[in-house]
């Protein structure tokens, strides 16, 4: 995974389907207005699993693994997977995601450790996703200039 030469504007603008196209724009905005001065990237490559994937990073945190290297990472990803959409959420409060902090509030989601499911906006409630993205900026560090 690296981070892309392509701007994140252009990369919205090249989705081809108007809905996804729309759906991500929304995403985008909300996660741009609560999170202010947080960098955004478009990250491309071999991701979890092997997987070719686009994900849209917000903000900037290292995370120490127990063997190896530190991750350089995004605090939030925003990425289309084949029939759902995907929120990467890497923030953690009280030794838990905050993502599962939310849990029954964010509407018809599917919750893993740090990413939350859906497979469109009507799915999700956009206030309280909106209240975990300024939680999670108010969390964590800012990034580093």
């Amino acid at each position: 995974m690296d981070i892309s030469d392509v701007d994140v504007d252009t990369h919205l603008d090249r989705i081809a389907d108007p809905d996804v196209a729309d759906t991500m724009r929304t995403l985008d905005a909300l996660i741009t207005a609560a999170m202010p001065d947080r960098r955004r990237a478009l990250y491309e490559g071999t991701f979890w699993g092997g997987t070719e994937q686009k994900i849209i990073g917000y903000g900037h945190i290292v995370q120490p693994r127990p063997r190896g290297e530190d991750v350089h990472w995004f605090l939030v990803g925003l990425a289309r997977q084949k029939d759902h959409y995907s929120l990467y959420v890497n923030a953690v409060a009280d030794g838990a995601y905050l993502g599962q902090q939310y849990k029954g509030q964010l509407g018809k989601v599917k919750l893993g450790s740090a990413s939350i499911g859906f497979k469109s906006l009507d799915d999700l409630d956009l206030d309280v996703l909106e209240r975990l993205m300024r939680r999670a900026h108010e969390i964590t560090d800012p990034d580093p200039r």
